[in-house]
């Protein structure tokens, strides 16, 4: 009993080191949220849209100054040594010592105030542009992440195949040795071997080229997308209306909304230039210290203390039909950035139009799919019936197998497909965001 303790225990360390590498494997995988997240800390293309939005935000906020009071501090002091040929002026000392507060304040300023709404208005482009660079990642990160699953149930289904074709050789090498088969089987079974072996080595190099590339985009190696649960449930598109969706793109893509923002600052753009004819006025304040021991012609020490409030006034009459001409400059871009508007709407429209289809389209194919793999099934087990009995060759096990395994890497593909189609619809009409993901996560394997 002893000797069969000792003879099982490297059988039993085998298997828990073998569960414990599973559960390893298990406990490393990834959910898509947690790729999104790792992806937003590491794209350069990501970061490098939140950096210009904070700077268009900042520089949004410098034109208030613009509109702001402006207040300065200014200080003086000096030394003064005389000679003189008048004996009363000769070898006279002084020295002067003086502070200026000044403010002024924009009452009427045209082209300020404009400047101060395009400020604003830039700030809320820079938002639509981070918006539009957010839903950009999401797609990016789940188009990898569903390439990596999908290469991997490639990979699964020809190593299946694979299987399934050496059993097949290897059963009609026994049936040649015994006179039942011809050696026209073993020769279809080897040369359909030999094919899948071409086609694992190709599977696995499209997988770790498309992990390498998840790996890029979220920024650590060994990146493990959780497969989807099984089976898969894939939801209908809400609304079913494709005119639904297109009238929210309208006012909701990222990209319409830049280019209404653009008309907007082109039409403030307007605004300044015929702010050139404009006068301007300005409230003037400013108070000054002043401490003087003697003078040139006095030895008296005094202080003097000087506050003064005005106004500035200015009328620009002529400046050579400059600001004319601006403003016939500006209003053609405000056409062009009209023009723009127009453009990205249809371009927001036609794009909406074609992720809705794709997507319905892709619902309808997965349900042949699922069709085709039951039908696909049932097939390969009456070929198989059928060589058993001596009714059906070994090619026909082959062929069978093959659309089997082929059916399965269309279907997983296909559904990856759908669930991808949905984050582009909702992109093209910009309603993507962070809740979409999740319900995409919750469909995931524990």
């Amino acid at each position: 009993m002893n000797r069969t303790r000792m003879s099982r225990s490297p059988l039993v360390l085998a298997l828990l080191a073998a569960l414990g590498a599973g559960a390893a494997s298990l406990a490393q995988a990834q959910s898509l949220v947690e790729l999104l997240d790792a992806a937003r800390n590491y794209d350069a293309s990501y970061q490098s849209a939140k950096s210009a939005a904070q700077a268009t935000i900042a520089r949004g906020e410098q034109a208030r100054a613009g509109v702001l009071p402006t207040v300065g501090l200014g200080a003086a002091a000096s030394f003064s040594n005389q000679s003189s040929s008048l004996s009363a002026l000769d070898g006279r000392s002084f020295n002067s010592q003086s502070a200026t507060l000044s403010a002024s304040q924009p009452l009427y300023r045209p082209v300020n105030t404009a400047n101060y709404a395009q400020g604003q208005k830039q700030a809320a482009l820079a938002e639509a542009q981070l918006l539009a660079a957010e839903q950009d990642l999401i797609v990016r990160v789940s188009q990898a992440y569903f390439d990596v699953l999908g290469a991997t149930d490639t990979l699964t289904f020809v190593r299946s195949q694979k299987e399934a074709v050496a059993e097949q050789l290897a059963s009609a090498k026994r049936n040649f040795e015994v006179g039942t088969a011809t050696i026209v089987d073993t020769r279809d079974a080897q040369a359909r071997y030999d094919l899948v072996v071409a086609q694992e080595f190709a599977a696995d190099n499209d997988l770790r080229v498309k992990s390498l590339a998840l790996d890029q985009l979220v920024g650590h190696n060994g990146s493990a997308p959780r497969p989807l649960r099984a089976p898969a449930v894939l939801a209908a598109v809400q609304p079913a209306d494709v005119n639904s969706w297109v009238q929210q793109s309208e006012g909701s893509s990222p990209l319409v909304q830049q280019a209404a923002i653009a008309l907007e600052v082109a039409k403030l753009e307007t605004e300044k230039a015929q702010g050139g004819n404009k006068p301007t006025l300005d409230l003037t304040g400013s108070l000054t210290a002043a401490n003087n021991n003697g003078s040139s012609t006095s030895g008296t020490n005094f202080t003097s203390n000087v506050a003064s409030v005005g106004l500035s006034f200015n009328l620009p009459l002529f400046s050579g039909y400059a600001i004319q001409n601006r403003v016939k400059e500006t209003l053609a871009l405000e056409d062009k950035a009209r023009s723009d508007l127009d453009v990205a709407k249809r371009g927001a429209a036609q794009a909406t139009r074609s992720a809705f289809f794709g997507v319905q389209s892709g619902l309808s194919q997965v349900q042949a799919l699922e069709a085709a793999e039951t039908s696909s099934q049932i097939a390969l087990d009456a070929n198989k019936l059928g060589y058993q009995v001596g009714v059906k060759i070994n090619i026909d096990v082959l062929n069978a197998q093959s659309q089997l395994y082929s059916t399965k890497a269309s279907l997983a593909k296909a559904r990856y497909d759908v669930l991808v189609g949905g984050l582009k619809l909702r992109q093209a009409a910009g309603s993507l965001g962070f809740n979409d993901l999740q319900a995409i996560n919750e469909q995931l394997a524990p």
